[in-house]
């Protein structure tokens, strides 16, 4: 399964899970999406479900998304 990252854009309420302007893993979750939420792996190392209107997408270079596949294995 390919990583697909966002970039955070609001913390309220989450100030120690969520870093503003981090870029996060999201985690596929067609679940938690019927919800306005998504899987995130925050600053604990495990996955929770936030608020979908906390992340904004990202488009990465190819070379950035090898790299980043190859820090987070």
């Amino acid at each position: 399964m390919r990583k697909h990252f966002m970039i955070c854009v609001d913390n309220h309420g989450y100030d120690s899970s969520l870093e503003i302007r981090k870029l996060y893993e999201v985690l596929t979750d067609k679940t938690a999406q019927k919800h306005h939420q998504l899987r995130v792996i925050d600053e604990s190392g495990e996955d929770y479900l936030y608020p979908e209107k906390f992340f904004a997408p990202v488009r990465l270079p190819i070379i950035t998304k090898e790299k980043l596949e190859l820090a987070t294995v």
